[in-house]
């Protein structure tokens, strides 16, 4: 992969502190999410060399801070909150279920 630190978070989880109690937060992708994002890397990437891999390291800061800070963002809608991607017209839509992230089928919006 051209993108070595997205294994490096995937496996990676982050630690919450809640008074005494360290919850362990991780984040999946759904498949569809997955390939729409990988559609968005292509994309800025044939727009200007490297862009694509800005764009990727914005993403995962943003799902990073979502792992830290899952109930930071507004519900947009039901359960399904959304953390917009700084320097690009992105939004990342995820729930937070049981000790994990899940970003959702339509990931941007």
């Amino acid at each position: 992969s051209c993108f070595p630190f997205r294994d490096r978070l995937r496996r990676s989880p982050t630690e919450q502190y809640f008074g005494e109690k360290i919850l362990l937060m991780r984040y999946s992708f759904h498949p569809e999410a997955e390939a729409e994002f990988g559609h968005a890397i292509e994309y800025y990437e044939e727009c200007e060399k490297n862009l694509g891999y800005d764009f990727a390291v914005e993403v995962y800061s943003v799902i990073e801070r979502a792992v830290s800070y899952p109930k930071a963002w507004p519900i947009i809608e039901d359960e399904i909150r959304r953390a917009l991607v700084k320097r690009f017209p992105y939004g990342i839509l995820y729930s937070e279920e049981s000790e994990e992230i899940f970003t959702q089928p339509t990931f941007w919006r």
